[in-house]
């Protein structure tokens, strides 16, 4: 059986750098920072004190009474979703709903919920623990509210594998369209994690950056200097569609979906292997599925987290699967910018790779200053690059060892 084709018709996106895929683009490419200090709540007694937060939100203006029924990765996620159905002009209503999908990933869910409503209960007794906290903090629920928002009554579940939550999800949608289960997917993932108990938990095992004075200069992939990641929060949400159908109804492709590759470290549940097996191999499945050979590609979305493990190990693997081509490269990382979005990382990062796709341009890696022997690749360094993009692999990295590869190519008809 001839597998289906998919391809991208729709993207949305909202971070700490702005809201709407065309905002976010924009501020990526002129290498705006999302970090400052912290204003959700007090972080003063953290060691990290910064992060990429989503900037003037108001739950209320957004959903009305329905915000206390929605945690805020929930209301990232519907915000994307709808800014991604409207982008890629689908009329679903007009859809056959059991061929229509929601896919998305998160690492941790309702984490806000959760931590507003121990609170509650401590002070006030557990008689005043809201009767929405379940449907509210649970992880799938932002697949179900997508799903009943769209009326979407295909696939509906989410995955969730840390860092790379949201690309084993967008992985899944493509095959579940490719194997011709679904015509469309709604895909992506959202997170909201700029909590003093999550950053808590983050900064005491040293993976965040303490440069709180500068933290427009804290996220620094790559470069020697790094000392740990900043935290970011927000979603991305894709529209995948098989390509006929999109053909029929004359839609815009932004790229094709070419191949998904995943693996496991088997390493260590927080560390990468320095050897950089997992990412290696994740990278080699994708080349593979998509039957692209790696001198096709010519950029990469690096996972790139600013951390010293991880950047030197995914160094390391793409030196391995592509040789002298290496060399070649484009890399770039986006977690410079937004930071670091956890489980929804992959999804605004493939909707930066689209766009690059689009436009000819990749992002650059900011605040890139001093070479690490070990990271020894062409980091487009500060500044935004034209470069017409054939191919790109996008990275998802995620403690437990996961790894994730997503191929995208340029639409050929």
């Amino acid at each position: 059986m001839t597998q289906r084709r998919v391809v991208i018709t729709g993207v949305g996106a909202l971070c700490g750098i702005g809201e709407g895929a065309a905002s976010i683009w924009e501020a990526a490419t002129a290498g705006r920072s999302g970090a400052a200090r912290v204003t959700r709540f007090d972080p003063s007694r953290l060691s990290c004190q910064i992060a990429c937060e989503v900037k003037d939100w108001d739950p209320a203006a957004r959903f009305g009474k329905d915000a206390r029924k929605l945690d805020l990765f929930s209301q990232f996620a519907l915000v994307a979703a709808d800014e991604a159905v409207l982008d890629s002009g689908l009329d679903l209503k007009s859809e056959n709903s059991e061929r229509c999908g929601v896919i998305v990933g998160s690492g941790i869910g309702g984490l806000n919920g959760i931590e507003e409503q121990y609170r509650i209960m401590l002070e006030k007794g557990p008689r005043r623990v809201s009767p929405h906290f379940i449907p509210k903090i649970m992880i799938n629920s932002m697949a179900g509210q997508i799903s009943i928002r769209h009326g979407l009554r295909g696939h509906n579940y989410i995955t969730a594998s840390a860092c790379a939550s949201a690309s084993h999800a967008l992985g899944l949608a493509m095959h579940a369209i490719r194997s011709g289960l679904q015509d469309i997917v709604v895909t992506g993932g959202s997170e909201s994690t700029v909590t003093e108990l999550a950053m808590a938990g983050f900064a005491n095992m040293k993976a965040m950056s303490t440069r709180n004075d500068e933290p427009e200069r804290a996220s620094r992939p790559f470069d020697k200097d790094r000392d740990g990641f900043v935290m970011g929060e927000g979603a991305g949400m894709l529209v995948f569609e098989e390509l006929e159908h999109a053909k029929a109804r004359g839609a815009r492709i932004y790229a094709e979906v070419k191949g998904f590759g995943m693996s496991s470290d088997a390493y260590h549940i927080t560390a990468p292997s320095p050897d950089g097996y997992g990412p290696s191999h994740g990278m080699s499945l994708a080349l593979a599925d998509g039957e692209v050979e790696p001198e096709r590609v010519n950029y990469i979305n690096a996972h790139g987290t600013s951390t010293s493990l991880n950047d030197a190990a995914e160094t390391r693997a793409i030196r391995e699967v592509f040789g002298d081509h290496a060399d070649k490269l484009a890399v770039s990382s986006s977690k410079s910018m937004v930071g670091h979005l956890l489980g929804s990382s992959g999804a605004v990062e493939l909707v930066l790779c689209a766009k690059s796709i689009e436009t000819g341009v990749v992002h650059p890696t900011i605040n890139y200053e001093t070479p690490d022997p070990d990271c020894d690749l062409d980091y487009v360094p500060n500044e935004a690059r034209e470069l017409a993009v054939d191919h790109v692999l996008s990275n998802s990295l995620g403690f437990g060892g996961h790894n994730v590869t997503l191929c995208l190519g340029r639409f050929d008809g």
